[in-house]
């Protein structure tokens, strides 16, 4: 319903009330048919359903499958590793899933506990929870609005609603009855909505939605709708796993036939085809996958991120498209006086946010020295105010409205000191700012004298000005056209004015205002983007990620903004809600293809954007801090929420929280989870060749009409000695050197992508080419069957020590690289090559895996065989290097 279109006597009669409010039967009939004033229901975590959510993996039910193959073989110890490596990786998981689903329900917090109705002619003060649609509320300074109210009386009302349209300065309130339909919450001036803040002023008003009707209501809706969104890791470890799970099955499949057709035993084939699958299997990637995303988190800690949900990690660094709010998020939320024009000079004023900390230079980076008429416009600002400047706990706020706390912050920057300009110009008579006038005056008394001071909005205050502070008269055109300037550059500029008021005064009126100001200058304020956000705006772009921002404020405000971020801006300007009031899903998805400034835009409108950009196969973040960002985030495949300025229904639908609102903080979490998709990469491509050549080279022996070159217990040993610490070690890599600059992988790449496919064929083939060699060699030398399996044993393993080293870097030559800058892979390396001495070397080793001693010359002949693949690899580098330039 658009209440904003009813007038005062619709109202009434639509709820059949009247200035009294309701009776107590009229109360007790509302809450019976619209419930109790609450947002969202309270649910606690489901335990049970997160540890069962942890056995869903396709890897995590082959590992199962694997478990029981290895009983079914007597492998004990075998099953009790792979049974380790689920349960460690479940308890990661349910870890990290029952903290993110640990925070209560804050949406149920954004409404005041009490509240102050009319009932039956009485006013008295009730639990908010217990408003009805039809009360008449009576709204103060400082008070959290309970419900959508529909105001009716007003007495200089802004309202802070920052937390829902994303715009900084506080809204001025009137009672107009709007005629415009599809209005967004910013224009709804007549209007004000759940969980916003009153800054200034009284109103009355009618309630006219409560609980899950209000627009928080609807947000929190919203979110619950949006459900869980899949992240793309977790779609790609699920289709790895069907592709192994078909391959494993395919040429296992075929080596047991294929056993059969040349005259093996069915035992035999059938224990070695379980053999070969155990080994082909990576078990090890689940606990993988896991640990490199808990490396990720660990890592994202260092620069005041928390990772909310685990594969939030990776996803960041599959980002195609980040959408970011603009207040609080690109920008400090703190509005700051930038620049100051007295009608002749134009100074930047130096300083962020409501620190007192800053300076006055000519533009030209010059300290300025300021004369007595520029101080004149500070201590204008700074006395014809009605707000404060307080430090709590070293930091400090505004209360009261930021735009005048912003004019605080530019006169103390000056080294005008608050307290003594107080004392010094008393103040006698004050003419409050009410939207009608357009301006606010004080009355002080000097020496004897009574001065008025006046501050507005510029197009106003010139109206009313007659003279300059100057002598060279008032130039209209130079100081409107100043004005412009500053408005171009998404500033918000107020004028200021003097008048010298007869001796005794002790009053001002509007009279008083209409004849005989004296013009002192300007000052231009703005919500100032972050410095760190400008820079990691233009990392985003040189690493291909499209960044679009969204914002509830004025179109002209983003524009400005989003030009200083360097974002493509249409000459037009932003596109505003308005504009998507009654496009439809297909004009929707032409125009974010094109656009990436939007502004005046409703929750709603935010939420389709990013569904629009989802339907287009991106990848899509969604940073923000206010309760209208809420639904987007839920909806995006990572919600980033501020953890300092921002709400806790915004980083309760998050994935990630930025603990000190650093913008900078999300590249850096593109750049690790890259690192963390590539470290899945590098232990992808370690896995799967060796059961793969495992397979090869069985095959080979076959076809030759020899031996097979292991026993199942040794395609078991090669397994372990594979799949136990070498693997888990790639979640340790760091980043390369070109992480950053890479365009975003194409989103339907998965974990194996064509230069893995080819490079796993290439090494499985030599190294089973290898073991084959190395198998025909030790019988053709008429070594006795249980050494040349050693033989051919230990060059497997000595093959896949190697391909370790090749694993590091998909184009980076093995000899360009720190062996040691991985030591922990360096570790896992050395202790895999120990446990193969022993097994070879060891008596009781013999009996269980049917191996023999190796002399020096025999470990040598292995180990020059298996250092080939190094040479394969390097030489498939160098050619992907050449081409790829």
């Amino acid at each position: 319903m658009e209440w904003y279109t009813q007038s005062q006597d619709e109202i009434f009669k639509s709820f059949v009330v009247d200035s009294k409010g309701l009776t107590p039967e009229q109360v007790e009939s509302q809450r019976k048919r619209y419930g109790e004033n609450k947002v969202g229901k309270e649910e606690g975590v489901n335990y049970a359903r997160i540890a069962l959510h942890q056995l869903k993996s396709p890897l995590i039910l082959i590992l199962l499958i694997a478990v029981v193959v290895t009983l079914l073989l007597a492998e004990y110890v075998d099953a009790l590793v792979i049974l380790a490596v689920i349960v460690l990786n479940g308890v990661i998981g349910f870890v990290q899933e029952a903290k993110a689903e640990q925070s209560v329900r804050s949406l149920q917090q954004m409404i005041t506990p009490k509240t102050i109705v009319t009932r039956g002619g009485k006013e008295m003060e009730i639990p908010s929870a217990s408003l009805v649609p039809g009360d008449i509320v009576s709204l103060v300074s400082g008070a959290m609005v309970p419900s959508d109210i529909r105001l009716f009386s007003i007495t200089e009302l802004r309202v802070d609603e920052s937390m829902l349209t994303g715009e900084s300065v506080p809204a001025i309130k009137t009672t107009e009855t709007l005629s415009d339909s599809g209005l967004s919450p910013g224009d709804q001036t007549n209007m004000v909505f759940m969980g916003t803040i009153v800054v200034n002023g009284r109103a009355k008003g009618v309630v006219v939605e409560t609980g899950d009707r209000t627009m928080l209501g609807i947000i929190a809706s919203t979110i619950r709708s949006a459900g869980k969104v899949v992240a793309p890791i977790q779609e790609k470890i699920e289709r790895l796993a069907k592709y192994i799970g078909l391959l494993v099955m395919i040429s296992t499949s075929l080596l047991f036939v294929f056993g059969l057709v040349l005259g093996a035993s069915v035992k035999d084939m059938f224990l070695t085809a379980v053999a070969a699958a155990v080994a082909t299997v990576p078990e090890g990637l689940p606990i993988v996958v896991t640990i490199a995303m808990a490396v990720g988190v660990k890592r994202m800690v260092k620069y005041n991120a928390i990772i909310r949900n685990l594969p939030a990690v990776e996803t960041l660094g599959s980002t195609t498209v980040i959408c970011s709010d603009k207040t609080g998020t690109l920008t400090v939320n703190r509005m700051t006086v930038t620049r100051l024009f007295d009608g002749i000079n134009d100074l930047a004023v130096s300083g962020i946010g409501y620190t007192p900390e800053g300076a006055f230079d000519d533009m030209q980076g010059n300290l300025f020295p300021l004369s007595d008429q520029q101080l004149q416009v500070l201590r204008v600002g700074l006395l014809c105010n009605e707000s404060r400047l307080v430090q709590r706990d070293g930091a400090w706020e505004v209360e009261g409205d930021p735009t005048e706390g912003a004019l605080i912050v530019s006169a103390m920057k000056a080294e005008l000191r608050v307290e003594k300009e107080i004392l010094d110009w008393p103040q006698i008579a004050i003419l409050p700012f009410e939207s009608e006038r357009g301006f606010m005056a004080t009355l002080h008394e000097k020496d004897g004298k009574a001065f008025m001071f006046v501050k507005g909005g510029h197009d106003r205050l010139m109206e009313l000005c007659t003279e300059c502070v100057y002598s060279e008269g008032l130039n209209r055109d130079a100081i409107l056209e100043k004005a412009k300037e500053y408005a171009s550059q998404g500033m918000r500029v107020l004028a200021f004015a003097i008048k010298e008021m007869p001796a005794g005064t002790t009053s001002i009126s509007d009279d008083d205002v209409s004849t005989g100001l004296v013009f002192i200058g300007l000052q231009g304020m703005l919500d100032p983007l972050r410095p760190e956000a400008i820079e990691a705006v233009g990392k985003c772009h040189d690493a291909g990620i499209r960044v679009v921002m969204i914002t509830g404020d004025h179109a002209e405000t983003a524009t400005a903004i989003a030009r200083n971020l360097d974002l493509e801006v249409a000459d037009s300007g932003a596109v505003t809600g308005t504009r998507l009031i009654d496009i439809d899903e297909k004009g929707l998805d032409s125009l974010v293809r094109e656009t990436s400034v939007f502004a005046r835009i409703a929750p709603e409108d935010k939420f389709r954007i990013v569904n629009a950009l989802k339907r287009q196969g991106e990848i899509v973040a969604v940073t923000g801090d206010g309760v209208n960002d809420a639904p987007a985030l839920k909806t995006a495949h990572i919600g980033v929420a501020m953890g300092k300025g921002g709400t806790d229904v915004a980083r309760e639908a998050s994935d990630m929280v930025l603990v000190d609102d650093n913008f900078s903080s999300i590249f850096h979490a593109v750049r690790e989870g890259r690192i963390v998709f590539d470290n899945l990469r590098k232990a992808v491509f370690f896995l799967l060749p060796t059961g793969l050549a495992a397979i090869w080279s069985i095959l080979l022996t076959m076809i030759a009409g020899i031996p097979i070159p292991y026993v199942p217990a040794q395609l078991l040993w090669i397994n372990i000695v594979t799949n136990g610490l070498q693997d888990v070690a790639f979640a340790f890599e760091p980043g390369e050197k070109d992480v950053e600059q890479r365009a975003p992988r194409p989103t339907g790449e998965g974990i194996v992508n064509g230069l893995l496919i080819q490079r796993t064929a290439i090494v499985s083939v030599c190294i089973a080419l290898g073991v084959f060699f190395i198998f025909t060699l030790a019988l053709n030398s008429e070594y006795e069957l249980e050494k040349a399996r050693t033989m051919a044993m230990t060059t497997m393993v000595l093959f896949q020590f190697f391909q370790a080293f090749n694993s590091r870097s998909e184009y980076t030559s093995v000899f360009q690289m720190n062996p040691f800058s991985n030591r922990f892979l360096f570790i896992s390396m050395t202790l895999a090559l120990l446990a193969q001495i022993w097994v070879v070397s060891s008596p009781t080793m013999e009996v269980i895996f049917r191996t023999r001693p190796l002399s020096v010359v025999e470990w040598g002949m292995c180990t020059s065989v298996a250092v080939s693949v190094v040479l394969v690899v390097e030489f498939d580098k160098y050619l992907r290097r050449k081409f790829r330039r």
